[in-house]
């Protein structure tokens, strides 16, 4: 293993935050039954013993503390636990690895996994690659600038800031997180299903060494999946475009933006001509994409679009998720790129967060943020 590569990788991803970086398969309700009251115990002796922030009462002071620049509705008591597992989470993050680590015996179960740039780990790999990097980097998280909730899932879009604690070097970074929720009762609480943190790239082969073999043979086998996924024949946008894992979208609004996402899908796969003479009608004249090496405009973007076509022929073919509240949606997608040179094919994944606004009858997308 190399571990200046791991470091890297994992640094990358910044780790979310640790109120949501788990999964949890399920486990018979006998063994939920037979754990539920140590749990429970072990939960207060942990609270008790290290200090950390576990209230579900606490949300007015913690967004005090961590606001959220781009607020949307949290209407549900389940969406209200979600945001006051995330701000916990933040908050019992900045008080260092061991307040990280009880936090997690409390959201966590010992099956959970965590995504990090496209590689499952289990609960176990995770704590032995932020044990890692935590000794090597002081990351403190930052500002949330979106906290998109829907039914039990989450995406949020927050900074962080990195120390180097031998050179004292400093950087600072943007996280995107997916995260799916579950109410497991009074004893157990509100805990993470699954989370993603950042897409697949140059960090995936790094990360992946802290899987067993076995789990790396059917990472790859996940991803060939996508290789080979054919987009179905049919004029109806939401059975071509699936989204694995719906959530509601109950507003008139959210069903225009709902609308526009999978047109500018279905444009976008019609090739770079088509999808510039759309974009005009998809975006404000306004419109800046943020998260590549610098902002750009709609008419640099059209130019981008343009020269990348010749060189790769990239296909969205379906959603992990599409989150729409208010005026924003958080989508998460699986893509393939074919190099038209080599016509090698793989697999990739993208996380965007748009902000739309209203243009008379129609919605535009005015600002989006992309991993």
């Amino acid at each position: 293993m190399k571990k200046k590569v791991l470091i890297t990788a994992i640094a990358t991803a910044a780790f979310a935050s640790a109120a949501m970086t788990a999964c949890r398969t399920t486990a018979p309700a006998a063994a939920q039954t037979a754990t539920a009251e140590t749990t429970k115990a072990a939960n207060t002796e942990t609270s008790s013993a290290v200090g950390i922030s576990n209230s579900y009462d606490n949300n007015e002071e913690l967004l005090a503390k961590f606001p959220i620049e781009n607020l949307t509705p949290v209407d549900s008591d389940m969406e209200r636990n979600i945001q006051n597992r995330l701000l916990n989470g933040f908050e019992n993050w900045n008080r260092g690895f061991d307040a990280w680590k009880a936090w997690g015996d409390i959201l966590y179960t010992p099956d959970s996994l965590y995504n990090i740039h496209g590689a499952k780990l289990t609960l176990a790999e995770y704590q032995k690659a932020m044990d890692i990097e935590l000794k090597a980097t002081d990351i403190q998280m930052g500002v949330f600038h979106n906290m998109v909730i829907c039914d039990d899932w989450t995406a949020i879009r927050y900074d962080t800031h990195n120390t180097n604690k031998k050179t004292g070097k400093t950087s600072d970074g943007t996280v995107m997180e997916f995260v799916h929720f579950k109410d497991y009762g009074d004893d157990l609480g509100t805990r993470v299903v699954e989370g993603w943190a950042g897409t697949k790239d140059k960090s995936f082969d790094g990360v992946s060494n802290f899987q067993t073999e076995e789990e790396k043979t059917k990472q790859q086998e996940a991803l060939q999946e996508v290789v080979n996924y054919t987009i179905p024949e049919t004029t109806e946008l939401a059975a071509k475009y699936p989204v694995l894992n719906p959530t509601s979208i109950d507003d008139g609004m959210g069903k225009k933006i709902q609308a526009a996402i999978l047109q500018d899908f279905d444009n976008w796969n019609q090739g770079a001509e088509v999808w510039s003479n759309w974009s005009d009608t998809y975006f404000t004249k306004d419109f800046q994409l943020h998260g590549r090496d610098e902002d750009m405009g709609l008419e640099g973007i059209k130019s981008f679009v343009k020269e990348e076509a010749e060189k790769t022929e990239n296909k969205r073919l379906f959603f992990d998720n599409m989150l729409i509240s208010g005026d924003w949606a958080a989508i998460h997608y699986r893509v393939t790129n074919t190099d038209k040179a080599t016509n090698e094919k793989n697999a990739g994944d993208v996380m965007q967060f748009l902000h739309f606004v209203q243009e008379g009858d129609s919605v535009k997308v005015s600002e989006c943020w992309t991993k």
